[in-house]
């Protein structure tokens, strides 16, 4: 264990080396730095691929849960979409050196408060190599340097991935230290990071429930915490039968394995006979299994009975817990007691109902009418996102570049001093 946090110390001591190469860089400077990136992810695409190939094929060897393995998978023009993203970002305005604002004060002293970078940014995830570049292109274009520290399952593809990463910072005679690896995938190697005072300015979880807890509770460093994502989507008695069945279908199948998929449609009992019995054979025909309340399986001989359980649990898969409620209400009761403040949806066409929705539900996201499916840096318009905060202080929701730097207050004078 004590090499293993020298190691660490000493790759967070050579990124944190590297800042202020990177803090003297111009904004056009850090965006041909991305499109480096880009450049590099192209002509190291075979060899990427092929680390990824490895590790999928370790996967499937020793059993990882298929929504593991899907996140895992940068095949099926993930790779590219990829280097889509950083080109997206490159081309978003810089938030550094954004005046937020700015006043004089009657002694002539002119305060601004401009947003600059948090600094050293220490990432812990697990099996989602997608992150390695969506999270290092976000945090250099913001002037930060990033220690990274993937999970065991993708360990082949962030070494490849990284090995890209830096080849675009040597190439723009930038210090390569500025995107360290912790390739040690053990336990010891996360708490050996949440030690590091001093070094790390801040440290963002993003995986499971476990890795999340585990960090929040041993860092000694500040924490953005990312969380799970118990989504539920509410089906209210106005709602049109055909925009709600599309919005559960997408919010639950269109892809299962990620944080804002819906885990609980929740339906007003006027649609009990009306509109649930059509969804329920629409979300079955999609292979998706439904855990329901008493309601739900009288009505649907398919339905398996849910357990207090489901009600808190993030699939991550295509199974899906119903509950018919009597009213909003009900709802928001549900939604309150066991939602993960990440991400809700409502389809109604009452008015009312949407507003309460909105004001009344405590999430990083509240949809009306949409699928939850949207709550993502890139859908939002941010290129990437390094995750999605549920917490409350200094992000909220997808956290892309302006969630990466904090502010400073600058202050001009000519000779004031205080009496």
């Amino acid at each position: 264990m004590t090499a293993l946090l020298d190691r660490v110390q000493q790759l967070a001591t050579e990124a944190r080396t590297g800042l202020p190469a990177l803090a003297r860089t111009s904004s056009a400077e850090r965006d041909r730095l991305l499109r480096g990136i880009v450049h590099q992810l192209k002509i190291h695409a075979d060899e990427i691929w092929s680390a990824n190939l490895k590790d999928l094929a370790r996967a499937e060897a020793e059993g990882l849960a298929k929504p593991l393995i899907d996140r895992l998978n940068l095949g099926a023009g993930r790779l590219r979409a990829l280097a889509e993203g950083v080109e997206q970002v490159a081309a978003l305005p810089d938030p550094l050196g954004q005046i937020v604002t700015g006043w004089t004060r009657p002694n002539g002293l002119a305060i601004e408060q401009v947003r600059v970078p948090l600094g050293l940014v220490g990432f812990i995830y697990e099996a989602r190599p997608n992150v390695t570049i969506e999270a290092a292109s976000l945090c250099l274009k913001s002037g930060n340097g990033i220690l990274l520290r993937g999970g065991s399952a993708a360990l082949e593809t962030n070494r490849g991935l990284v090995r890209a990463l830096q080849g675009a910072l040597v190439g723009q005679g930038l210090p390569a230290s500025l995107v360290s690896f912790v390739d040690d995938p053990s336990r010891d190697s996360v708490e050996a990071m949440l030690g590091l005072t001093g070094l790390l300015d801040v440290v963002i979880p993003r995986g499971g429930e476990g890795l999340i807890r585990t960090v929040v509770e041993k860092a000694r460093v500040p924490v953005i915490e990312t969380g799970v994502g118990n989504c539920h989507v509410y089906v209210d008695a106005s709602a049109d039968p055909d925009m709600a069945t599309a919005i559960v279908l997408n919010a639950k199948t269109q892809r299962p394995s990620v944080c804002n998929a819906a885990e609980t449609l929740l339906v007003h009992r006027d649609l009990l006979e009306t509109w649930l019995p059509g969804a329920l054979e629409a979300l079955d025909l999609k292979g998706c299994e439904i855990r329901g309340d008493a309601e739900t399986c009288r009505l649907f001989s398919r339905a398996v009975p849910a357990s207090e359980a489901d009600w808190d649990t993030e699939f991550l898969d295509l199974v899906l817990a119903v509950k018919v409620v009597d009213s909003l209400d009900d709802a928001l009761d549900h939604i309150r007691l066991h939602g993960s403040r990440h991400s809700e949806a409502i389809v109604t066409r009452d008015l009312e109902s949407s507003e309460r929705f909105l004001h009344e539900v405590d999430a990083a996201v509240v949809y009306v009418n949409a699928s939850t499916r949207f709550t993502d840096g890139g859908e939002f318009g941010f290129g990437a996102e390094v995750g999605i905060s549920t917490q409350k202080l200094h992000a909220r929701g997808p956290m892309g570049l302006k969630e990466l730097t904090t502010t400073q207050y600058r202050v001009r004078g000519k000779g004031q001093v205080r009496g």
